[in-house]
């Protein structure tokens, strides 16, 4: 049996590689290669550093040049790029990670894109915030082959029938014939979501679609299974990062 390496080896061996790397982006290259990833390295003003192709094409850029330099604020419709900007210097402010953030991101052509997000804090030799870095992975389709896919996909299709409601976890492991922990876990397992997760994503699919008609933010809420129109606000800005009815000025723009 291979025994492991010492944890202070390791370290060791890593400072070694750290130091003897002529370029520290090198994961750029293999960023470039994954269509479903975003990636970026910003600066301590969130300016752009770093960024792979996915992330050019999402802006509806050809070239990496466009990006660096430049804030999310520059590159974005104004709503969208203002409210990106303050969450990277909230980031580079308080040094505190973003992980799972679950987003809903408007591409060049208007259409709507689930993804989770990560953003971690750079920091220099000194322990001060040098800079941030980022991904943002689309959604995966969800694995059929679990072999607990068709128990979990009947709670999923409870939260499409019933996203109006209000919806419990406890319930939706009944419907599953599983426990509250299992479920938490073969939801995350099967369509790389939580439940409480996959509720957000199904009401504010729902709201979108709305928010392209002519029916009032208030009448879409309660559709969607808010108690009030500023619950709904807080939790689409929360996710989308703009208000329901900037959302809806960028779709009438469009």
């Amino acid at each position: 049996m291979i025994q492991p390496a010492a944890p202070i080896a390791i370290q060791t061996d890593r400072n070694l590689l750290a130091a003897s790397l002529d370029n520290v982006f090198f994961a750029e290259a293999l960023f470039d290669a994954l269509p479903d990833v975003v990636f970026f390295v910003k600066g301590k003003q969130a300016e752009y550093l770093v960024a792979n192709q996915t992330l050019v094409a999402r802006c509806g850029l050809t070239d990496k040049t466009a990006l660096l330099g430049r804030t999310a604020r520059d590159i974005f419709p104004p709503s969208l790029g203002a409210s990106f900007l303050e969450q990277d210097l909230r980031v580079l402010g308080t040094g505190v990670d973003i992980h799972d953030q679950l987003e809903l991101h408007l591409y060049p052509n208007r259409a709507p894109g689930w993804c989770l997000t990560h953003k971690i804090v750079l920091r220099d030799r000194d322990g001060g915030i040098a800079g941030m870095a980022g991904i943002s992975r689309d959604l995966a389709m969800p694995d059929k082959n679990h072999p607990v896919y068709q128990r979990v996909a009947a709670a999923a299709s409870f939260i499409h029938d019933h996203y109006d409601q209000q919806i419990h976890i406890r319930e939706l492991a009944r419907i599953a014939d599983l426990s509250v922990s299992q479920i938490e876990r073969y939801f995350q397992k099967i369509f790389s979501l939580n439940p409480r997760q996959m509720i957000i994503k199904t009401r504010l699919d729902a709201a979108s679609a709305m928010l392209a008609g002519q029916r009032s933010i208030t009448e879409i809420a309660a559709a969607c299974g808010y108690q009030d129109h500023s619950a709904f606000t807080r939790q689409f800005k929360a996710t989308v990062g703009i208000t329901p009815r900037a959302y809806r000025q960028l779709l009438q723009a469009g």
